[in-house]
C-alpha cells in the first residue's frame, strides 16, 4: 500500500495555472524522484503535500485514509517533513537550537536546557561530523556558517523530526563531493528503515544513484512514472520538455549577397572573468539590437550576473564595458551613468516606489541622468506620458498612487521610467514574473521593436517559453558559470535542459 498518494490534485492563482494535474504514488522504503522544467508544477505539488500550499482539487491518502494537509502543522502530525531549496532557518539562533526546532512546538519542547538539546542533536550532527568544515559549533549562530554548512544544518533540521516522509528540495545544491557522499549514505539509512522520500535535484547522477522511480510533471501535468534502473537522462529529458534531440536545419543554398563578408555588429557589452556572489568567473559579448537569454535551472547564477553587472552586489571582480568605456565603480549610480539599466521581476523590492504617485515613478531615472534637481511636475509630464503610451500603460492620471495599478500596469512604469532616457543596455531579471499574459505579450513587443532601434538586451525569464522566444541566443548557465551557448535551431527546451543536466 501506498503511504502516500495523489491523484488530480490542481492548483490555481487566478487565471494561472501552476499545476493542473498532479498525481503521486509513494511506497515505504522508496526513493522517488520528482522532476520537471522550470514552472512545471513540481514545486507547487510539493508544498501541497507540505501543507504550505491548498489544493483547489483532487484526493490526497496518507496509509490508504483520504486527508487534507491545510497547514504545515497537519503535515508535521502526518509525520511530513521538508527540506526547503530557501532555507527556513532562524539565522540569529544557534547550529543546536535550529536542529531542535522541530521538537519544540510541544509544551515540554518549551523548557528544553541545552544539555538536553545538545544529546536530541548529536545522532543527526554524526554523519556529517567529518565533512563540517572549520568555524562549525553547535553553539554557532546560524547566519555565521558557510552556504554548505547552513545546507547541512536544514538536512538535519528536517532529520531531527523524525517524519516517515521527507521531501528533499535541492538538498545538495551547495554541498562538495564529500558532503553528497555522507548525505546520499544518510538516504540509504532511512530507505533500508523503511522512510519514504521524494527526491528533487538538477544532479542527473545522483537521480540515478539513489533513486529508485522517477515521476515527470510537464506544463502542471504528471505525464508519467517509471523505474530509474528502466530509463535514461535522454528519455527523462524529452518526456520532460516533450521534444526530441533534433539537430539544426540544413543551410540555406547561399547566394552571392549571403557569400559576402558579414559586417561584425557592435558591441554594445563586454564582459570579462566577472566574478561576484555567486557568479564564478562569467565572459560574454552583447552586440547592439540583441537579445541574449540567460538560461538553465532556477538560482544557477543568471539573475546574480545581472545584479553584479548593475551593481547590486556587495562585491564584484573582472571587467565591464558598456561601448569603448570601461565602467568603474561598483553602484547601481555608475551602471547608470555607463548606460546600463536594470529591471526586476521583484518589483515590491526593486522597482515601485510605494505610496508615491505614477509620475514620481517614472521620472527618477530621466532626473538623475539630467541631474535635474528642481523640476515641476508640468515639464516631466509629457516626457513621461510619452513612454507610458510606449507600452500601453493603462492608469487615470500621473497623479495617482502606483499602487492604484495592476501588477502588470505597475511593471509597465517600472520599465518606462527607463524609456524616458533609453540606455545602452538593458539587464531584464525575470520581467514578466506575476503579471498578465497580456502585459507580458505588450513588453516583449516593445523589447523587440527597442532591440530592432539597436538596443542591446540580456534577458533572464523563469519561463522556457519566453526566453527561447524572444532572444537570440541562450547561455545556459549551472553554479554560476556559463556552459553551453544555443543558437539557432539549437534553442529548445530539449537542448535547455541537455545543457543543464549535463554540466550539473
Amino acid at each position: 500500500m501506498p503511504r502516500l498518494r495523489l491523484e488530480g490534485v490542481s492548483k490555481r492563482y487566478g487565471a494561472t495555472v501552476a499545476l493542473r494535474r498532479g498525481d503521486l504514488s509513494l511506497m515505504p522504503g522508496e526513493v522517488h524522484v520528482l522532476m520537471g522544467s522550470n514552472g512545471s508544477g513540481k514545486s507547487t505539488l510539493s508544498k501541497i503535500i507540505a501543507g504550505s500550499v491548498r489544493p483547489d482539487d483532487g484526493v490526497i491518502e496518507s496509509d490508504g485514509s483520504v486527508v487534507t494537509i491545510p497547514s504545515p502543522q497537519a503535515a508535521r502530525d502526518l509525520g511530513i517533513a521538508v527540506f526547503y531549496q530557501e532555507l527556513s532557518l532562524a539565522a540569529h539562533r544557534s547550529v543546536v537550537e535550529n536542529i531542535c526546532l522541530p521538537g519544540l512546538n510541544s509544551a515540554e519542547g518549551l523548557f528544553r536546557n541545552r544539555a538536553e538539546m545538545v544529546t536530541a542533536a548529536e545522532p543527526f550532527i554524526a554523519p556529517f561530523e567529518s565533512v563540517l568544515g572549520e568555524g562549525f559549533g553547535l553553539d554557532v549562530p546560524v547566519g555565521r556558517l558557510r552556504a554548505d554548512q547552513r545546507q547541512l544544518v536544514e538536512i538535519m533540521k528536517t532529520l531531527a523530526a523524525k517524519p516517515d516522509i521527507l521531501i528533499f528540495d535541492e538538498p545538495t545544491s551547495a554541498l562538495d563531493r564529500a558532503q553528497v557522499e555522507c548525505f546520499m549514505a544518510v538516504l540509504r539509512e532511512l530507505k533500508a528503515n523503511g522512510k519514504s522520500i521524494i527526491f528533487i535535484s538538477h544532479r542527473m547522477n545522483e537521480i540515478f544513484e539513489i533513486g529508485d522511480r522517477v515521476t515527470i510533471i510537464r506544463d502542471g501535468e504528471t505525464v508519467s512514472t517509471s523505474a530509474l534502473a528502466d530509463t535514461t537522462m535522454e528519455a527523462i529529458l524529452r518526456t520532460m520538455t516533450g521534444e526530441g534531440a533534433t539537430g539544426p536545419s540544413a543551410p540555406a543554398p547561399a547566394t552571392a549577397a549571403a557569400t559576402e563578408t558579414p559586417q561584425r555588429p557592435t558591441i554594445k557589452l563586454k564582459v570579462s572573468n566577472l566574478v561576484a556572489p555567486g557568479v564564478n568567473d562569467v565572459s560574454f559579448e552583447l552586440a547592439a539590437g540583441e537579445i541574449l537569454g540567460f538560461g538553465g535551472l532556477h538560482g544557477q547564477g543568471q539573475s546574480a550576473v545581472l545584479r553584479a553587472l548593475f551593481g547590486a552586489s556587495k562585491s564584484r571582480s573582472g571587467d565591464i564595458q558598456v561601448g569603448t568605456t570601461k565602467v568603474k565603480g561598483n553602484s547601481p549610480r555608475a551602471s547608470i551613468r555607463e548606460g546600463l539599466a536594470y529591471v526586476s521581476g521583484d518589483r515590491a523590492r526593486d522597482g515601485v516606489i510605494d505610496g508615491r504617485s505614477i509620475l514620481e515613478n517614472t521620472v527618477p531615472i530621466y532626473a538623475l541622468k539630467n541631474r535635474l534637481f528642481i523640476a515641476s511636475p508640468r515639464s516631466l509630464g509629457d516626457k513621461a506620458k510619452e513612454a507610458l503610451k510606449k507600452l500601453q500603460t493603462k492608469y487615470q492620471t500621473l497623479f495617482h498612487a502606483i499602487n492604484s495599478l495592476s501588477g502588470g500596469n505597475q511593471q509597465k512604469v517600472v520599465v518606462s521610467r527607463w524609456l524616458m532616457a533609453p540606455p545602452e543596455v538593458m539587464l531584464l531579471d525575470d520581467p514578466t514574473k506575476g503579471i498578465d499574459i497580456a502585459s507580458k505579450t505588450e513588453l516583449f513587443r516593445v523589447l523587440r521593436e527597442l532591440a530592432a532601434e539597436g538596443m542591446a538586451i540580456l534577458l533572464y525569464s523563469s519561463e522556457d517559453a519566453e526566453l527561447l522566444e524572444n532572444s537570440d541566443r541562450v547561455l545556459v548557465f549551472n553554479n554560476g558559470r556559463t556552459v553551453r551557448e544555443l543558437k539557432g535551431d539549437e534553442r529548445t527546451r530539449y537542448h535547455l535542459y541537455h545543457a543543464a543536466y549535463e554540466a550539473a
